[in-house]
């Protein structure tokens, strides 16, 4: 929450304009990163010209990003403290500027759309207007007026120095420190974000780690469990979580403006702001670095498979989300894909049995998933707009597709456990019949849900948060156990 120490206007009394910072101040992210992030989605051809408008200078390579991408300024992730501070201001009569090195384009754009300023300051094409060409530029337009600023970074220092009233909006360390050693006192701070720590494990989505769970499946299934192959299984895991989470990080990155629209994934870590990209990336190299070193402990295998989930998510995340089916085959395969590299890493083989009820089971599962969308959608009375390649006229092909995959899955378990091979691994093969009727019970429960309006969009997380999907588990996996 802001400090209340800024001052308010005195009847008669006129205050000099306020000057405001447009990236991380305004806005909590940076719309020139942001730009970028859309242009690799959409357009990424046009990365080839990037370095040529860089040979120009910052100031053209701001205006050609600009000229490219036009920016939803719509669903910025604004400082609402901050908006509403100056929305106040604006209302007492405040004169106010956007001064931005961002382009004058983008810069006009977020002021058309806010309705507050009097004016905008920003890059030209020519000259980069921020540190001391932003002062210089400000002292030329309003002539030697005294002005107040509101900054968030060392670039902003300048201005700052010089305001008759300095205020900060989610400062950086480095200008907090820089602010404290010049012994700057700032009247005013406007800081929403969420802490870091909480904001980087919701990027990672440890929750979804669950899914990686299926690295021990082929182990467990095998009953050859000793201590070393448990702590092989152990390391795969966690080699291929640290994966996972960094493709899960890349994904949100290229859907950052997506997610902005959407009522639930606008509170995601780089869409909300409260995460930089250039943080995410950081992230993403070191879990792939410690993601490779584990991998070296373990068989070949399994880093090939870990090598081809990591091509088949970036695949997925560039352009397969968008193809309708396609999208859900491969979320299905990346499942299976999990137990395959459980099996490199443990060297125990999956049965044709486990792979064909595995393929059937996970398909009904992607399916569901986009099940539920839809039906969120459709009960809002919202069309699609993730470009996803579904309309909500498909629900009912959708809702067939997925419970007929779900109800093969339960067939193919029904044969598996008629025939000679379940005899070789349980003493009592008779008692996995009981599981049939859990697992109808539990799929059929799902898609009812869906049906509802009533599912999670993530069929995982709600398996793992669903009390009576964990009693259905806990009882599936009792019988498994009195039946070996």
């Amino acid at each position: 929450m802001p400090q209340t120490s800024a001052s308010r206007p005195v009847p008669g009394e006129e205050q000099p304009p306020l000057c405001v910072d447009l990236d991380g101040t305004l806005v909590k992210s940076d719309t020139l990163v942001d730009s970028l992030l859309v242009m690799l989605r959409t357009h990424p051809s046009l990365l080839l010209s990037v370095p040529g408008s860089l040979i120009h200078g910052k100031a053209a390579f701001k205006a050609f990003i600009s000229k490219s991408i036009s920016l939803d300024v719509t669903h910025l992730p604004y400082n609402s403290i901050l908006l509403d501070f100056l929305q106040q201001e604006r209302a007492r009569g405040r004169v106010l500027y956007l001064t931005t090195g961002a382009d004058t384009r983008l810069a006009n754009r977020v002021a058309n759309h806010l309705g507050i300023f009097t004016g905008v300051l920003g890059s030209d094409g020519a000259t980069n207007l921020t540190g001391h060409k932003k002062l210089d530029g400000l002292r030329s337009h309003l002539g030697s007026g005294t002005f107040d600023y509101i900054g968030n970074s060392c670039a902003d220092l300048p201005l700052l120095a010089h305001a008759t009233e300095a205020m900060v909006a989610n400062p950086s360390l480095a200008l907090r420190m820089e602010l404290k050693r010049r012994g700057i006192h700032p009247a005013c701070e406007f800081q929403e974000r969420s802490r870091p720590v909480k904001s980087l494990i919701n990027a990672v989505r440890v929750h979804q780690w669950a899914k990686n769970l299926l690295i021990f499946v082929p182990l467990l299934l095998s009953h050859s469990l000793n201590p070393g192959r448990a702590l092989t299984a152990l390391i795969a895991f966690l080699a291929f979580s640290l994966t996972a989470s960094a493709t899960y990080i890349v994904n949100d990155l290229l859907d950052i403006e997506s997610d902005r629209r959407h009522s639930r994934k606008r509170f995601r870590p780089f869409a909300s702001g409260d995460l930089s990209a250039f943080t995410g990336l950081g992230v993403v190299a070191i879990f792939l670095l410690l993601a490779a070193s584990g991998a070296r402990l373990l068989p070949l295998a399994f880093s090939a498979w870990v090598l081809l989930y990591l091509v088949s998510t970036l695949a997925y995340s560039f352009y397969l989300k968008r193809v309708a089916l396609v999208d859900v085959l491969v979320l299905s395969g990346l499942y299976t894909l999990r137990l395959q590299a459980g099996s490199a890493a443990t060297q125990t083989p999956v049965s044709h049995w486990l792979a064909g009820f595995s393929i059937f089971l996970f398909l009904s599962l992607a399916i569901v998933k986009r099940f539920a969308e839809l039906q969120n959608l459709g009960a809002s009375g919202a069309a699609p707009r993730n470009g996803r390649g579904y309309l909500v006229a498909d629900i009912e092909q959708i809702r067939s597709f997925g419970t007929a995959s779900a109800y093969a899955a339960v067939v193919i378990f029904a044969i598996y456990i008629s025939g000679r091979d379940v005899t070789t691994l349980y003493r009592q093969p008779r008692l996995l019949w009981l599981i049939v009727p859990f697992m109808i019970l539990w799929l059929s429960r799902v898609w009812l849900l869906a049906s509802r309006g009533e599912l999670n969009e993530d069929p995982v997380i709600f398996a793992i948060t669903d009390k009576m999907s964990l009693l259905i588990g806990l009882a599936v996996l009792t019988v498994a156990v009195f039946a070996i």
